[in-house]
């Protein structure tokens, strides 16, 4: 494997001294000749000098590495939110380190570790399966800054975003209501963390206020996926419902797929809203009711909370509690 090419190899090309060259590739060379600062970044990529980062940073202490831990990168929903947080980061010269174990928990465990080890200097963890034995034992004995989202534990500390996801079940399964129906199922994953145990409550909370006795034999659980939505199918449709509240809007496109399949029509035979409002939910037919979240900004505000608490370790815990709105689209039919 050739050797990595340094900084003294750039200095020893140009025939010039470290202190120069560094200086000049680190944008404080304007006391040089134009020439000379031209000759250096022409040989930098002559030769394919890439800085390292670390080394760098030892020097200077301005660059900050952030872990991030999600769950899942293929859902769009993840992958709006790391968008977010990438952007925002660009813009403060900080570098995210984007993990995901796809659910495993024991992966994402070894993950958080792994990151707390390499010295990030603050983690965003936007998964269930962190909470506060890793927390406790890993992050605030090891004093690493952190921001929650999407838990599993009610924890109540530290800086966290939080959606109001019970009003956001609410909102879905009122809408189904208004529409005139009355038999309305409800579609879980099977591991359901505590945001998805809200939007759970939202749903027994709206069919209270309006006079409806819950009923277990309409709540099904399948894998937090397309393919659950689809394998989930022919249950809700056997159950008798005229409509269906899922808690993820990929659940609720497999469900849209697996209904039309059995030959079955939305929302000629039954009325689905989702959860979430990814991009795909514009794009499918009929396209998708849902209950929206500013993911995009979720991930901007983690990112400018996390900023401020490396500038500020102890200023007082960060709490931004997230609205949801309901958005209408042909999903749903009036009965």
């Amino acid at each position: 494997m050739a050797k990595r090419v340094t900084i003294k190899d750039v200095a020893k090309t140009a025939g010039l001294s470290i202190t120069t060259v560094s200086q000049i590739l680190n944008g404080k060379g304007e006391r040089f000749p134009a020439a000379t600062q031209e000759k250096v970044m022409k040989i930098r990529d002559q030769l394919g000098y890439v800085p390292n980062f670390n080394a760098r940073n030892l020097i200077s202490h301005s660059m900050k590495t952030v872990g991030i831990i999600v769950p899942n990168l293929v859902n769009p929903f993840f992958a709006m939110f790391l968008r977010g947080i990438q952007d925002a980061m660009y813009e403060h010269e900080c570098v995210p380190m984007i993990l995901s174990a796809d659910r495993d928990e024991k992966l994402e465990h070894y993950y958080l570790r792994t990151l707390v080890e390499r010295g990030v200097d603050a983690m965003i963890i936007a998964s269930s399966a962190v909470g506060n034995d890793e927390i406790n034992g890993l992050l605030k004995r090891n004093n690493v800054p952190y921001l929650l989202f999407d838990q599993n534990d009610p924890i109540n500390e530290g800086d966290r975003i939080i959606v109001d996801d019970e009003r956001g079940g609410e909102l879905a399964t009122s809408h189904l209501i208004e529409a005139g129906h009355q038999k309305i199922a409800v579609v879980l994953p099977d591991r359901p963390s505590q945001n998805v145990r809200l939007r759970l409550a939202g749903y027994r909370s709206a069919l209270v206020r309006h006079g409806i006795v819950f009923d277990d034999e309409l709540v099904f659980s399948t894998q937090l996926s397309k393919a659950g939505g689809w394998a989930i199918a022919q249950k809700v449709i056997d159950s008798g419902a005229t409509a269906v509240f899922c808690v993820n809007d990929e659940m609720a496109l497999g469900l849209l797929r697996g209904i039309n399949a059995l030959g079955k029509h939305v929302p000629a035979d039954l009325s689905v809203v989702g959860y979430d409002d990814i991009d795909l939910d514009d794009y499918v037919v009929p396209r998708l009711t849902t209950i929206h979240q500013p993911v995009y900004d979720m991930g901007t505000w983690a990112s400018q909370m996390i900023m401020s608490r490396l500038r500020e370790p102890e200023h007082a815990p960060q709490l931004k509690v997230v609205d949801v709105s309901l958005i209408k689209r042909d999903s749903v039919r009036k009965i």
